[in-house]
This record gives C-alpha cells, sequence and structure tokens, in this order.
C-alpha cells in the first residue's frame, strides 16, 4: 500500500496560501466599498505649482507663462570657438625637486599654484628657485606640469 505524498507540513502551507489569498480579495472588496460611499470615483488629480511643488489645487490661468519651443535647447550647447588662443606654454618657478627620489613641485607665476612633476616630465635638469617653462597635463591625482625646461 501505497503513502500518501501529503504531508502535514504540505497542508498547512497550503492552508495559509489560500487563508492569504482569502483575506486579499476581502480587503479589496472593502476598498470598493468605501470609495463608493465616499463618492470619489475617477482618477485623482495632483498638479505641480510654480515652485515645482505638488498641490491639489489648479494652478491660476492667468499667470500662465508662455514659452516658445524654439528657445528651448537640448541637449549641450555647442563650444563657441574665440578669437582668443590658449597658450599651453607656461612659466614658473622650481619651489621644491629631490633629485633621489625624481620629483618635484613647480609654483605658477601666473596664478600662484603648485603643480606636480616627475622627471620622467623633464627636458632639462632642474633644481630648485630654477625659472621653468612647462605645460599641464591631466594626471592621476591633478594636474602635472610635463615638458619643463629651463629658461
Amino acid at each position: 500500500m501505497a503513502k500518501s505524498q501529503q504531508t502535514f507540513n504540505k497542508t498547512e502551507k497550503e492552508k495559509k496560501r489560500l487563508k492569504k489569498r482569502e483575506d486579499k480579495q476581502k480587503k479589496k472588496l472593502a476598498r470598493r466599498e468605501a470609495a463608493k460611499e465616499s463618492g470619489l470615483t475617477g482618477i485623482q488629480f495632483a498638479y505641480v505649482d510654480y515652485n515645482g511643488n505638488l498641490t491639489d489645487t489648479p494652478p491660476d490661468p492667468s499667470q500662465k507663462v508662455k514659452v516658445d519651443a524654439e528657445s528651448i535647447e537640448l541637449g549641450i550647447p555647442k563650444k563657441e570657438e574665440s578669437d582668443e588662443v590658449f597658450d599651453p606654454v607656461r612659466n614658473g618657478k622650481v619651489s621644491f625637486f629631490d633629485t633621489s627620489k625624481g620629483f618635484g613641485f613647480i609654483i605658477d607665476s601666473e596664478n600662484q599654484e603648485k603643480y606636480f612633476t616627475h622627471v620622467s616630465g623633464l627636458i632639462d635638469e632642474i633644481a630648485e628657485n630654477d625659472k621653468v617653462s612647462f605645460e599641464l597635463e591631466k594626471g592621476m591625482k591633478g594636474m602635472n606640469a610635463v615638458r619643463v625646461k629651463k629658461i
């Protein structure tokens, strides 16, 4: 004689699942009845006021602003070419340079910014307090001075 495949645990899970489904159906019917009694049928509206906040009152039509569709720019505006040509070569003074480790810092003469420089970016040998010309390049931690020449 074969044993039933339906265990106690399976029947309990099935009962719970059916009870959950029944409770859900009862809640759904209760919500429908409450909506009919309160008279709220249809879609409720939310309006956006002039500050971007949601309100339940419609906006005042007298304060409506007419926007020309042609004046709206989509995307990033194209960069305009200016007559001013940017000179990539800058001048500065070596504030610190460690020859044993192979790095140092250069202070830009225009904006007094400090830029990191490495031996690999040098054209001439430099030392502290030398006047140099250099170009800037984006490095891992900021702008680096490269192609450094002694003036």
